[in-house]
């Protein structure tokens, strides 16, 4: 086995493990109230040893959240690249943003189904609420990378604080979306998710058709 395939096996191993890790947590939250899981009621069902777990979350919480949070980060960079070329940027971005953040999280409080039922569990808890928010930021990265690839641009600083500032503003409009309701113990999704990113976003659009315009002559990867 070459080092490339040896080190591509082991990389798989560590997404198995944290994907088995998570997807425990959140079962295990959901048949027993999230306060009473313990690390290591999750690493037991997972498989693995305590220590292991402890290399993949730092909180019970965090394991709890990653199981329907910690793909569409990395799917947001892949949602930009896979929009038309002839789309602008500003575009591309918004629309992939919608597409992760928006009627996918709102379509997942609707109903009965087991992804609902962890959005349900997710805002009847504040450290849960407040981690979910925190996970929007894993988005900066890919996003950054997806931007360079289709604007063609070198500048990563621009690139970096670009995504940074779309990630801010997704994070502000999720958290006002779960903000409690006045007077009220229960936690329940404010309003529309998508026109709440639509409007946190378009302060940034400017932004985007910027660099956009500053990189029309660069050829995108």
């Amino acid at each position: 086995m070459s080092a490339n395939e040896s080190g591509g096996l082991r990389e798989r191993k560590k997404i198995a493990t944290r994907e088995a890790l998570s997807a425990a947590a959140l079962r295990l939250a959901l048949e027993h109230g999230p306060e009473n899981v313990r690390v290591d009621d999750i690493a037991e069902a997972a498989g693995v040893s305590p220590r292991t777990y402890n290399n993949y979350f730092s909180s019970r919480e965090q394991a709890i959240v990653a199981a329907i949070a910690a793909e569409r980060a990395l799917r947001i960079g892949a949602a930009v690249r896979a929009r038309p070329a002839d789309e602008p940027l500003a575009e591309a971005v918004v629309e992939a943003v919608l597409e992760q953040y928006g009627a996918g999280l709102e379509q997942y409080g609707a109903g009965g189904e087991p992804t609902g039922d962890a959005l349900a569990l997710i805002t009847s808890a504040p450290t849960l609420r407040a981690e979910f928010v925190t996970t929007v930021t894993a988005i900066e990265q890919p996003l950054a990378a997806a931007i360079a690839a289709r604007t063609g641009s070198t500048d990563t600083l621009a690139v970096t604080v670009l995504a940074a500032a779309v990630s801010a503003a997704v994070r502000v409009a999720v958290e006002r979306w779960l903000h409690p309701a006045p007077q009220s113990p229960l936690v329940v999704p404010q309003g529309s998710l998508t026109d709440l990113l639509r409007d946190a976003l378009a302060h940034i659009v400017p932004a985007l058709r910027e660099v956009n315009e500053k990189n029309s002559g660069a050829t995108p990867e």
